[in-house]
């Protein structure tokens, strides 16, 4: 037997790997090395570098984050990651001065009435004085408190749950734009329960919405209250060397000379003795006690075809939108309207492409030089998905004349900069919760192999860590009942 195959054949140690070198590959790794100490671990990426779709640019002294520029706080596990890679003096918060949302409308941006979260409002006055609404959707809207509940338990999407509760109005001109904003997909096709699960949950407790946010906001406060001494952070916290630090600082923790970079696994293969042999592009095999796919859903089914076939099967059922970000950049003296806030959400109804927007240099510090204005664009989505395939120029000029529009600007851009990610946003769409079931029994059904990333159970930073997470407590599990 050559040294190789002996290596390949011990059992007491397992090979484990993994593939995928983004944010949801990383974190697994990390985790084999905690849970499996004396495993061998090997990644494949296919690209160049680490990190997947996060990525950071400087460009003429602009910091361009080429897609996640930030995540959330209320749970736990990017906050906790961070701190663990040192990054705690680099937490930055969004800046208070500048808190406000902003809705577009017939081309104008409108504030966002203050305390509405999503699907619902916390305070009444500022809905009674939103310019958004017509006084009639303003009635409709206040008689949600008096709504009874739904009695059927069949998934409900986004779309019919918000115009029940809270009107047709309400929802096209507020609600659909900030669902939108997050998921980038056709809020009638998206699944209540897989996407926004507390809000259905709120209903059969409370009944009302905007009751349970009510009392959901005043515990909130006391709470705050309570608190005495620890850091405070905002809603949403970012790193203030851009986000490409942290799958960086990751794969240093993990080890370098464990990630094979420009490597795409092609097709898995199962051994009689329950292993698996991993071919990549160029025909190359090895063999591994253990598998975890953090590549997109397409790849990882692809791979899986002949040897796991229901978990590729159900796996490849994923629907995806894409998206393209554009950085515009001008200096503070050709805004002709300037807008000091977070950003800005674009209903459908406006037609034009675009799905939300953040002003940068407002959001968080250090994102601009003096004296000039970020700006950040997404287009496509579900909505109109041409976008993300249009030649540049045409990209950033269409780009450009909407944002001139809002903010009456003069003159030409003084930094640009475009990414794209063609059918990179998984949708979470009416059946979800039937599918990842499925997808779940197949999975028990194949020891030895484990999913991870955005397509399962969230597609924030912090829902990717722990799907890698809770991919590798599968395979641990699995290793432990084959010892």
């Amino acid at each position: 037997m050559s040294e190789e195959a002996e290596r390949e054949g011990r059992r007491g140690e397992p090979r484990v790997a993994v593939l995928g070198a983004g944010i949801t590959g990383l974190s697994a790794a990390k985790r084999v090395l905690e849970r499996l100490p004396n495993a061998e671990l090997k990644i494949w990426e296919r690209a160049r570098r680490v990190g997947g779709v996060i990525g950071t640019r400087t460009v003429d002294g602009f910091l361009c984050e080429l897609s996640v520029d930030n995540f959330i706080t209320t749970v736990p596990w990017g906050i906790d990651l961070c701190r663990e890679l040192g990054f705690k003096e680099e937490l930055t918060s969004t800046n208070n001065r500048f808190r406000r949302t902003f809705v577009v409308r017939n081309s104008r941006l409108y504030a966002l009435p203050d305390g509405f979260m999503t699907m619902a409002p916390t305070k009444l006055y500022p809905m009674v004085t939103t310019p958004l609404l017509s006084p009639l959707g303003k009635l409709r809207c206040g008689l949600e408190l008096l709504l009874p509940r739904r009695k059927s338990q069949e998934e409900e999407s986004l779309a019919a749950f918000a115009k029940r509760r809270l009107g047709k109005e309400a929802f096209d001109r507020i609600i659909e734009p900030l669902v939108g904003g997050i998921y980038g997909g056709d809020a009638a096709k998206l699944s209540l329960q897989a996407t926004l699960p507390r809000f259905a949950q709120m209903e059969k407790d409370s009944r009302s919405l905007i009751w349970a946010m009510t009392k959901t906001q005043r515990a909130a406060r006391r709470v705050k209250r309570e608190e005495e001494s620890g850091a405070r952070y905002s809603f949403f916290i970012t790193l203030s060397s851009g986000m490409q630090s942290l799958p960086e600082r990751l794969a240093d923790r993990v080890g370098r000379d464990k990630i094979e970079l420009g490597r795409r696994a092609t097709r898995a293969e199962r051994l009689d003795d329950g292993r698996w042999r991993l071919y990549d592009e160029e025909g190359r095999s090895e063999i591994f006690d253990l598998l975890l796919f953090a590549t997109d859903s397409g790849a990882a089914a692809d791979a899986l075809k002949d040897s796991a076939k229901d978990v590729a099967a159900i796996y490849a059922q994923t629907d995806h939108t894409g998206v393209a970000i554009v950085h515009l950049a001008y200096r503070d003296d050709q805004i002709g309207r300037p807008v000091k806030g977070m950003g800005f959400v674009v209903p459908t109804s406006e037609g034009n492409g675009v799905i939300a927007g953040s002003f940068s240099s407002y959001k968080y510090p250090t994102r601009a030089p003096e004296g000039t204005t970020l700006l950040r664009v997404f287009v496509g989505g579900a909505r109109a998905p041409e976008m993300v395939e249009l030649e540049e120029s045409e990209l950033i000029r269409r780009v450009a004349e909407e944002t001139r529009k809002l903010l009456a600007i003069r003159g030409e851009p003084v930094m640009v900069d475009v990414a794209r990610f063609p059918n990179a946003m998984p949708q979470y769409y009416l059946g979800r919760l039937d599918w990842r079931k499925r997808l779940q029994d197949a999975l028990d059904a194949q020891p030895g192999l484990a999913l991870a990333g955005s397509a399962l159970d969230g597609v924030g930073l912090p829902a990717c860590v722990k799907s890698g997470y809770d991919a590798v407590d599968k395979l641990v599990k699995d290793w432990d009942a084959r010892r």
